[in-house]
């Protein structure tokens, strides 16, 4: 009996162990840049009409943008039939997730005009069209990631409208911010192409950057939004043209990342100036 229960313990020991989760993998989306186009509208329409409705609402859209990532490790493994530890935990992070988006959404119903959540209706769409694309791998195309950048970017408009904001004022702000990240993509996945020494376009990225320049200026002429943010689009119309010419100081990923994460932090601070001197 004794031998019997040595070679059991022989057995389990040379039984190949399985790697432990990487819950953050599962949990997390990879891309770092998603955090800062989440971030900056929600952070900059908080600041300026911030109520018990649009924080409920900001807790509803960081709820959703959370529950895309294990969503999409679940429905992956799902549809290939697999029943892994990873498959499990995703599971557990989207109930999580979406409960905290269902709270949310109660929430700014219960204490706001459902009016004011018309524009993250359009996050249930995208968010749709973005889990597929997960699952296709087709995540990092230029179409997926345009569309999500501008969606995510509905909250400034549905925090505005719960402050009490009008539906003008409200949606040229979400529109600043869908100048913001729309160029702001096309450059950063240019940029990485020329750093990678593989073919690029320059005139994309900057037409792209012109047209938000004059649509911000509009914009602000008819007082709908700040004047100072002007200066930081001109600023990053600069940023374009020069990261994209071979004067440039080369640099890696993660400092084209980290840059692009300091100037929409400053175009957020232009936001929140902007909005209490009058300029």
């Amino acid at each position: 009996m004794s031998g019997v229960l040595e070679l059991g313990r022989e057995g389990l020991k040379d039984r190949p162990k399985r790697p432990p989760i990487n819950l953050k993998r599962v949990a997390l989306p990879a891309e770092h840049g998603s955090w800062g186009i989440l971030l900056e509208p929600l952070v900059a329409s908080l600041a300026i009409a911030a109520s018990p409705a649009g924080w409920s609402a900001a807790i509803l859209v960081i709820g959703a943008f959370l529950l895309r990532q294990p969503s999409k490790v679940l429905v992956s493994d799902l549809t290939a039939g697999r029943d892994l530890p990873q498959t499990r935990a995703a599971a557990r992070f989207a109930a999580a997730f979406g409960s905290l988006a269902l709270i949310g959404a109660a929430v700014a119903l219960a204490l706001g005009d459902p009016r004011d959540l018309l524009p993250l209706l359009l996050l249930v769409p995208i968010g749709a069209f973005q889990l597929y694309n997960d699952v296709s791998r087709n995540s990092r195309g230029l179409v997926p990631e345009l569309v999500g950048s501008a969606s995510i970017s509905a909250s400034a408009a549905a925090i505005a409208l719960a402050g009490g904001w009008g539906i003008a004022e409200a949606l040229a702000l979400w529109a600043l911010f869908v100048c913001r990240s729309v160029p702001s993509v096309v450059y950063v996945r240019q940029r990485l192409r020329l750093e990678k020494g593989k073919p690029f376009n320059r005139v994309a990225p900057a037409a792209l950057h012109l047209i938000a320049v004059v649509a911000v200026a509009s914009l602000a002429s008819f007082g709908l939004v700040p004047m100072l943010p002007i200066a930081v689009f001109v600023f990053l119309l600069f940023r374009n043209v020069t990261g994209l010419s071979e004067s440039r100081r080369k640099m890696k990923a993660m400092q084209i990342g980290i840059r692009e994460t300091v100037y929409g932090g400053i175009l957020v601070l232009s936001v929140i100036l902007g909005h209490y001197l009058g300029m």
